[in-house]
């Protein structure tokens, strides 16, 4: 038992499996994931491994790294398992925290400390969410992480520094793959920037060849499918790009300050998280000075970074919440540490707050819970029994624990509270979810098969819909001119924003509405049901 409460990793490992693998399929297939499963699907059935498409249509803007792996999992288990498909995204998930646990057990000789850090990284908010949803960020950042860890191997000692570049280069060519120069620009350039500063950069003319080495190995391994695009298909490439760079002016344009609430994307540790920041207050209380200036460097040279490009999202925080969480465990470390000799109030009371707060939320959820989901509980009853019982005795645990100031048990308590919610709440997801009128696209080929008719899209198309219809289709008004279908009859999906229009340019036709397949999740009415995850069909006849 002493051994295993030793092994960290093994430890991590088992966390990451509760966080990250469980209940893969819970939840509904989002935006982002059908893009991406719709380009796997169409590499295994249309053979655009390379030249890769979304339907149909040349796909250029993301690389094609976690696509290539998707679809290798996909080949195997099969295109319908949705645990399959996202199964990579959790793989590299784990592949995150561990070498975040290395990189911080190697940077701050602390393997207590790089476990805390490892923890709040793989709960914190951002993070679980992109490690069970198969989107391309995780993929990126993990492979720097890697890079980065490597790097630092080669920063730090003198042996073995051909072999560390080359591994720090494969790595960063696969995150550079993943999605582009996302990670070299979010993560990797801050640490760079911030280990600088901090640690300097010794014997550097030693290093100056095995460099050379890691750029050269770096950009062939980046370079090579961008350089391909552009050699078989030039004039693509080129408006793809023109349309990317604009995006990066002209859409989602937030102001610099957007992204100074950024730790709360940390989740449960979000005042935690602020209260690491505060560099005055900390700096002498922490066990590691220098290595705590160097965490907050990298956490906020990143935001500042990330701040300049005028296009924001809440999600491209994700490489911010790296650093950030290994920052947090400064201020967690010294809670374990000195909490219990702690006397001064304005220190105690966000602790008794932030913690507090979810011990209560364990405590009323058996009762709450049952009030907000007792319409929609049926066939999953065991579940919330488990999840009521589970989080009542970490809430009670915790509370305990927080009055007698014993903060490392309610930390590990606070993990568990998370891995509970994952574990037991996710099979009750699709509970909160009922929409009475849901029919997916897919039953759209059973119409066909039917009337063996053609079905076409008005104008552009919803990824979900694609994905769960399982093939192309092809779309009728792009650029806003619509060319007619040849056939005498055909079918037309036509979306609410194009209902009027649609009327009036098949004014001539014989129109017949046969019915609307409406994938939201929510039903009509609901404040969440939107317009674009539906179309109504139509069936369309030359007079």
């Amino acid at each position: 038992m002493k051994e295993l409460k030793n092994n960290y990793l093994l430890l991590l490992t088992a966390t990451c499996l509760a966080i990250f693998f469980v209940n893969l399929d819970a939840l509904y297939v989002n935006i982002m994931e059908a893009r991406n499963f719709i380009t796997a699907r169409e590499m295994i059935q249309d053979g655009n491994w390379i030249l890769t498409t979304l339907n149909g249509e040349p796909r250029y803007q993301k690389p094609p790294l976690p696509t290539w792996i998707t679809a290798g999992f996909a080949l195997v288990f099969g295109l319908k398992n949705l645990v399959a498909l996202r199964l990579p995204a959790a793989i590299m998930g784990l592949m995150l925290v561990l070498f975040s646990y290395k990189f911080s057990e190697k940077i701050f000789k602390s393997r207590s400390f790089a476990f805390i850090g490892a923890l709040i990284m793989t709960t914190s908010f951002y993070i679980v969410s992109a490690g069970r949803d198969a989107n391309w960020d995780i993929f990126t950042h993990a492979f720097m992480m890697g890079s980065i860890y490597f790097l630092f191997l080669f920063f730090s000692s003198e042996k073995r520094l051909y072999q560390n570049v080359l591994i720090a280069a494969l790595f960063f060519g696969c995150s550079f793959m993943s999605k582009g120069p996302v990670s070299l620009y979010a993560l990797l350039l801050p640490f760079l920037i911030a280990f600088g500063i901090v640690y300097k950069y010794k014997n550097f003319r030693l290093r100056i060849v095995p460099l050379i080495l890691f750029l050269i190995v770096s950009l062939s391994l980046s370079g090579w499918w961008h350089w391909y695009t552009y050699t078989f298909d030039p004039e693509t490439v080129a408006a793809i790009t023109k349309k990317e760079t604009s995006n990066w002016t002209g859409y989602n344009v937030r102001p610099f300050y957007y992204y100074w609430s950024f730790f709360t994307q940390s989740g449960v540790w979000t005042i935690p998280a602020f209260i690491g920041l505060l560099y005055p207050y900390l700096k002498n209380r922490v066990f590691d000075k220098r290595a705590y200036l160097f965490t907050v460097l990298w956490t906020l040279i990143s935001v500042v970074l990330l701040s300049i490009i005028p296009e924001k999202k809440s999600r491209y925080l994700l490489p911010v919440l790296i650093p950030l969480a290994l920052n947090t465990a400064f201020y967690v470390e010294y809670l374990i540490r000195r909490f219990s000799e702690i006397k001064d109030k304005r220190e105690t009371i966000p602790v008794y707050f932030n913690f507090g707060l979810i011990a209560a939320i364990g405590l009323i959820f058996p009762i709450g819970g049952y009030f907000f989901l007792k319409d929609n509980l049926a066939g999953k009853w065991i579940w919330f029994v488990l999840l009521s019982v589970v989080l009542f005795g970490i809430g009670f645990l915790m509370l305990r624990k927080l009055i007698q100031k014993k903060i490392k048990p309610v930390f590990f308590l606070t993990i568990a509270f998370i891995a509970s919610i994952l574990c037991f709440g996710m099979p009750m997801a699709k509970a909160l979810t009922v929409n009475p009128e849901f029919k997916g696209l897919s039953k759209l080929n059973d119409w066909q098969a039917e009337t063996n008719l053609p079905v076409y899209d008005y104008s552009g198309f919803t990824p979900e819909l694609i994905w769960d219809y399982g093939k192309p289709i092809e779309i009728l008004t792009k650029d806003d001119v619509t060319i007619l279908p040849e056939e005498e009859a055909f079918g037309l999906l036509v979306s609410e924003e194009q209902l009027e229009r649609f009327a009036a340019q098949f004014n001539g036709y014989s129109i017949e509405k046969i019915m609307r397949y409406d994938m939201n999740p929510k039903g009509p009415g609901d404040r969440s049901h939107r317009s674009r995850l539906w179309r109504d069909l139509f069936l369309v006849s030359k007079k």
